[in-house]
């Protein structure tokens, strides 16, 4: 019955925020942007909300999204071409649960993991 899901994350600026994902990342804007506390990304079949939080503070937001992929080394390398950041800590490898993963953090510290499952 479950169909799909569409994670909220914190922001503390919408026009950094769909920089980075859009510029940076390779989504694209969703549905409108007339809501200014308001922003909704996609690509391909994922899509990303955010709530505007002002307040935030980037160093106690635990803000996390786990994605699935079927191509995780062209990700990675297209990221890497555009000079995106990796996590210090999450770096292309193989976990020991079975997944080949990275990590990032976005302008807002809001942690994302794309993962494929090791055949």
């Amino acid at each position: 019955m479950l169909v799909s899901i569409q994670p909220k994350l914190p922001m503390r600026n919408k026009a950094k925020t769909r920089e980075y994902y859009i510029d940076s990342l390779g989504f694209k804007e969703y549905g409108t942007n007339e809501y200014p506390e308001y922003l909704m990304i996609e690509k391909d079949e994922v899509q990303l909300h955010f709530f505007l939080f002002e307040a935030l503070n980037p160093k106690e937001n635990y803000g996390q999204v786990y994605v699935r992929t079927n191509d995780i080394d062209k990700i990675y390398q297209v990221l890497l071409n555009n000079n995106v950041p990796i996590h210090p800590s999450g770096k292309l490898g193989v976990r020991p649960w079975g997944q080949k993963e990275f990590s990032l953090l976005d302008p807002d510290h809001n942690l994302l993991t794309f993962g494929q499952a090791i055949d």
